[in-house]
């Protein structure tokens, strides 16, 4: 029986020195082979296609185009290739846009180095893998989405209700795009959709109508944007 094929590996991260360890990391462990790193999303786009890696080992956030959109992109083109979000940010809004955006796996940086070539293995063979902070807030979040909806709202249609969620967070219109891979346009569609529904006249209104209770005067956000 043929031994397997080394699993190749793209890193991205805009940290060269970051960049550097993992590599060296990376190499340094059997049957993976780092076959390239980038500093950019756009850069991870452009060598996931000449390259072909098996895993892209990617952080979210980074200079000139961050690591969800490129995600994205690579999972629309080459939906053979895995990501595995490795970063600092552990935000609910940062951790299902990437799942969303096409994302097999999301450690954190802290992890230890066994836990980061786990992860890498586990993604490159298939699996979906999260660190421990992170499936902890994904049970809390799923928790939170199987208690009943507010009952005056069977208007809404469930992503209308992801939107009036982030509203209530406070999110701008370009945060919300971000979380919910959606593009700006899509994202004031929404929110026009949902005043109306509602018959409202802003943010506020209908943060007041979501939690069931009157909010006094208006704010001077009567536009989606």
């Amino acid at each position: 029986m043929s031994p397997l094929p080394d699993l190749r590996v793209l890193v991205v991260d805009d940290h060269a020195m970051f960049r550097y360890g993992l590599r060296a990391l990376l190499a340094s462990e059997a049957g993976i082979d780092v076959i390239g790193e980038a500093g950019s999303g756009p850069q991870a786009v452009t060598l996931a296609q000449r390259l072909k890696p098996d895993v892209i080992v990617i952080d979210v956030n980074m200079p000139g185009g961050d690591g969800i959109s490129a995600i994205g992109q690579i999972a629309q083109v080459s939906p053979e290739i895995r990501a595995l979000v490795l970063t600092m940010f552990e935000d609910d809004e940062k951790v299902f846009a990437a799942m969303r955006a096409g994302a097999r796996g999301y450690v954190l940086k802290t992890a230890d180095v066994d836990g980061i070539v786990r992860a890498v293995r586990a993604v490159g063979s298939g699996e979906a893998i999260f660190g421990p902070a992170i499936a902890e807030r994904m049970v809390s979040y799923f928790e939170d989405a199987r208690r009943p909806q507010h009952p005056d709202l069977p208007e809404l249609t469930a992503r209308e209700r992801e939107v009036l969620a982030l509203i209530a967070q406070g999110s701008s219109n370009t945060a919300i795009a971000r979380a919910l891979v959606l593009s700006p346009k899509t994202v004031r569609n929404h929110l026009s959709a949902i005043f109306r529904k509602l018959q409202v006249a802003d943010r506020a209104q209908a943060i007041a109508r979501a939690q069931g209770s009157a909010l006094p005067g208006r704010s001077q956000d009567h536009l989606p944007g």
